[in-house]
């Protein structure tokens, strides 16, 4: 049983009216504390704010229920150390944390597979799609302005031996990875905070989980140097990671009793100078079993 958490209707107003323009969630959280709020009060009532908003519900009108557990910790998938073998090269590990568990990584992918890939992504690019989270359709949103293509799983030479060595870098078989992702954010473009991990809201969701299990991790790859902006941002835990060629930013945020962490809560910052490429590898609980098979 959680604790009810009370707020002021024009509290819930003034978020709605903020995230609506497109403030960070952490920067209403700071504003709150500023007036005196509890921080695990003020966190929660702008997360609940973020998810309904995200989940395309009505947001709490003046009151959420506080949990009274702790979020979910999973066990670290990523490997310990400065550096981790992963295939065919060294991975280096500039960063990290251990709750929730992250990490900023290096040598992910040289400048020739960069190439490579946006070369034969172009072509294949459409405009990126968020999962409508009643229908579970894919749908064009104006929340994500980027354009993007999937490659099948080991489609080609270079695209096999990537899923290879992310398989190993992120600590799970080959097979419970989606096919690697590719997205191209012109300058002006970014994402708004959501989560990675699918909600059961839907039945196209439900089903997805029920074929592979929940996904658990995440690894986004920045395939060129971007001037200025296209931070990926986690608002709940203050952090921002750089787009820089060959760099990885990796979260995980799923355990193997299918519990997910909410704060996994991410964006990605609006592209101010120049364009940006990523490639964003997600992992399952267990097998991936594509819908159309």
């Amino acid at each position: 049983m959680g604790t009810v958490v009370r707020f002021s209707p024009e509290l819930g107003r003034w978020l709605a009216h903020h995230l609506g323009a497109g403030q960070m969630p952490q920067a209403l959280v700071a504003t709150m504390l500023k007036q005196g709020m509890n921080e695990r009060a003020a966190q929660a009532i702008v997360a609940a704010h973020v998810a309904a908003r995200q989940r395309g519900e009505a947001m709490p009108v003046d009151a959420i229920e506080l949990p009274d557990e702790a979020p979910a910790r999973p066990a670290a998938r990523l490997a310990p150390g400065t550096r981790i073998r992963a295939a065919d090269r060294d991975i280096a590990v500039h960063l990290r944390g251990d709750d929730p568990v992250f990490a900023a990584l290096g040598n992910v992918i040289d400048a020739g597979e960069c190439q490579a890939l946006i070369a034969m992504a172009r072509p294949r690019l459409k405009p990126s799609t968020l999962v409508d989270p009643m229908s579970g359709r894919d749908v064009v949103s104006d929340r994500r302005a980027s354009w993007g293509m999937f490659f099948r799983l080991a489609e080609n030479d270079l695209v096999a031996r990537l899923d290879r060595r992310l398989s190993a870098l992120m600590n799970l078989p080959l097979e419970h990875g989606e096919g690697l992702q590719l997205l191209y954010y012109p300058t002006g473009a970014g994402s708004e905070p959501h989560h990675d991990y699918l909600a059961p809201t839907n039945a196209a969701n439900r089903a997805s989980i029920a074929r592979s299990g929940q996904r658990v991790s995440t690894l986004v790859t920045y395939l060129n140097d971007v001037p200025e902006g296209g931070q990926t941002v986690f608002p709940q835990l203050g952090l921002a990671f750089s787009p820089m060629r060959g760099h990885a930013c990796y979260f995980e945020y799923g355990d193997d009793q299918g519990r997910v962490d909410a704060r996994s809560l991410h964006a990605s910052a609006p592209v101010t100078g120049g364009d940006k490429w990523v490639m964003t590898k997600w992992m399952r609980e267990r097998r991936f079993v594509p819908a159309e098979l």
